[in-house]
């Protein structure tokens, strides 16, 4: 497939598009007019229609218009994926598709508050696709302080390397909706956006998970950091990391959780008792007052959960709606076990403050599954919602994502 990329999408354009409304360009050095480019900046163009499959090994733009998205589509052999502002891409749902950037692979998704690039289904249903996973070469520490690991997304890469600002590309204003596919074991499934080993060198700003059915974004290590993101409706928890990801400069997340949720944030390190706290400041966890949690009865249901080791320091925090259900608490801040509470907490590498919780039960207390560590807060009026640039990047069918914030 690598050796034939080019063949493969003549075909696959010729099949399901005409000739007029896109065509690939091959770049050869000349640009026609007798001026000599550089090889290799673009060697295939899509301009504004077509479907994209199999295993990217040269670099190809993506203009602005509408695409299919066929089956797993790896970038990888130092390849760049570009894609303009307003590319809109359709994954088939009868098959395993996602996007993949491999170790040696990179993306450069550049969209805007108005015309941001949106990966979707005909159908809208959650779990239609496998959403989107960048890989990096960035420090993890795995169960047992393993520096590599297996990916859990059903590819089988091993993930985690040792340059911490590794570059994995850049995305801005880029939405994902739908995602949280069954990968092969028919139970587990991919996560909307999934960041294995990724480094500080990544840039990740404005994006937006929207209604997958397993976590809106789960770290697996690395070093990269966030910035305006928003995990909207997701079935399992709006944010996730584990192999102790430990990036520095987030800022601005937003979640708000609806019809089927799970915790707010689920932070831990593998067991890791070394590990480096990420940072976030400005939080905002919102639970609407019809959200359940996957499985009844079950304490997936506080805003915060830090469990084998997980640490973090999170700043400006605002948490509503996170009530008592199915006979388990719900608390702002849960700790799940003593080694936690001993380890982290006490070390001063577990801190949510100052924090805002309303219109929840169990206010002014963190919850303890074990022993009761008996922290306490007192809430902050002072720290108000994130506040997010509105605008099409978080608008679905008609939907404005950020309502919650107003």
């Amino acid at each position: 497939m690598k050796k034939n990329l080019l063949t493969l999408f003549s075909l696959t354009l010729a099949l399901s598009v005409t000739l007029s409304s896109c065509s690939i360009d091959i770049n050869d050095g000349d640009n026609g007019n007798g001026t000599v480019n550089t090889p290799g900046t673009t060697e295939s163009v899509l301009s504004g229609s077509g479907t994209l499959s199999g295993t990217i090994t040269k670099d190809i733009l993506i203009k602005k218009g509408t695409y299919i998205l066929d089956g797993v589509v790896k970038v990888t052999n130092g390849a760049t994926i570009t894609i303009e502002a307003g590319a809109v891409f359709n994954a088939v749902t009868t098959k395993s598709s996602s996007l993949v950037i491999l170790q040696d692979g990179k993306i450069n998704a550049v969209g805007t508050a108005s015309e941001p690039i949106v990966f979707t289904t005909t159908t809208k249903t959650p779990g239609d696709w496998g959403g989107i996973t960048l890989y990096g070469n960035a420090p993890i520490k795995a169960v047992n302080g393993l520096s590599q690991a297996l990916s859990e997304d059903g590819n089988s890469v091993y993930y985690g390397g040792n340059d911490a600002n590794s570059n994995s590309g850049t995305m801005k204003f880029v939405r994902v909706e739908y995602g949280g596919k069954k990968i092969n074991d028919g139970t587990s499934e991919t996560n909307s956006m999934t960041f294995y080993a990724v480094g500080a060198g990544t840039t990740l700003e404005n994006l937006v998970t929207y209604k997958g059915t397993d976590d809106g974004y789960e770290f697996f290590g690395g070093t990269v950091s966030a910035k305006n993101i928003v995990s909207y409706g997701n079935f399992d928890d709006s944010f996730d990391w584990q192999d102790a990801w430990s990036g520095q400069n987030n800022t601005n997340w937003y979640a708000f959780q609806t019809g089927t949720g799970n915790f707010g944030m689920e932070v831990e390190a593998s067991a890791n008792v070394d590990n480096t706290a990420p940072k976030i400041s400005n939080i905002t966890l919102i639970r609407d007052n019809n959200t359940n949690p996957e499985v009844a009865g079950s304490v997936e249901i506080s805003a915060i959960q830090f469990k084998r080791q997980g640490t973090g320091i999170f700043s400006n925090v605002y948490i509503s709606g996170y009530k008592n259900m199915g006979g388990k608490s719900a608390y702002a801040v849960l700790i799940q076990d003593d080694a936690t509470n001993t380890n982290q907490v006490a070390a001063n590498k577990v801190v949510v403050s100052p924090i805002n919780y309303v219109n929840s039960d169990n206010a002014g207390v963190w919850g303890y599954a074990q022993t009761n560590g008996g922290k306490t807060f007192t809430n902050s009026s002072t720290v108000t919602k994130v506040s997010l640039t509105p605008g099409a990047w978080a608008t679905v069918d008609g939907v404005n994502l950020l309502a919650g914030l107003q």
